[in-house]
């Protein structure tokens, strides 16, 4: 989940309806030169169910609204949040004050914080313990190579080039995943290899590339703590204590170390 968890439903409606009203807003002059809207949709913008533009424009604002609040569906009670959207449109007595209001956003707030960081404790224990039991059995299988910072290898073609050093620039070819398999990233699918500083990348890359003779691929098994370690990578795939696996190809060194 991403941040937006911080945030209370209001918030989160706010910015959906931002987003999606802010290529019409009053006093844009594209918008007011623009042609008139109109009832019925053209044949070119039918939509099967949205007759009109106006039924697309509508539902296009709820599924804004929609994917908005779906991180805290479980949260809200969607039938409430319809209730107060009415009478804010059509300008009723709220059920809240505006201190009331605030106080409840800040309490809502709070409680999102605190289930997020449950959340993602107990997401880093168990990748920790997943990744120490991985490392433990993967370290016994033929052709796996284990350095004393806890990195894992296996030399899958060893090439005749020299190796880089700590802070080379190299051309490399990769993919990254988890130990499930997922992948997050993939030079291969890009169809270009990445030039990267090597001061700039994860311990476990330096170590592991450091390794590797220019004609190389390797695959390396990078424990957590040389790779993002109990943050992950916020709002991405990386979960916290994640164990990476990436196979590697050495292209080039690109730039020698610097003297």
């Amino acid at each position: 989940m991403k941040s937006t968890l911080r945030h209370g439903a209001a918030a989160l409606t706010a910015a959906a309806l931002a987003l999606s009203l802010s290529a019409c807003k009053p006093g844009d002059k594209a918008a007011e030169t623009a042609a008139p809207a109109v009832e019925g949709a053209s044949a070119e913008t039918a939509i099967p169910g949205l007759a009109t533009e106006k039924a697309q424009a509508s539902y296009m604002i709820g599924m804004d609204i929609g994917e908005s609040l779906k991180p805290i569906q479980d949260e809200i009670d969607l039938d409430v949040v319809v209730q107060a959207v009415e009478v804010v449109l059509d300008e009723g007595k709220p059920l809240l004050s505006d201190e009331q209001r605030l106080q409840v956003r800040e309490a809502f707030s709070t409680r999102l914080q605190a289930r997020r960081a449950a959340e993602m404790e107990a997401k880093a224990k168990g990748n920790l313990a997943a990744g120490e039991a991985f490392l433990a059995a993967n370290a016994e299988k033929p052709g796996v190579q284990t350095t004393a910072s806890g990195l894992q290898y296996q030399v899958l073609t060893q090439g005749k080039g020299p190796k880089p050093a700590a802070d080379a620039i190299v051309k490399v070819h990769y993919k990254g995943s988890l130990l499930d398999g997922t992948e997050f990233d993939s030079s291969y699918e890009r169809k270009e290899p990445a030039t990267i500083p090597l001061n700039q990348v994860v311990p476990g890359w330096q170590e592991g590339i450091a390794l590797m003779p220019v004609g190389s691929k390797y695959t390396l098994w990078i424990p957590s703590k040389l790779a993002y370690g109990e943050q992950g990578t916020p709002g991405g795939p990386i979960g916290p204590n994640a164990t990476l696996v990436f196979e590697v190809e050495l292209l080039e060194i690109v730039e020698p170390a610097t003297e």
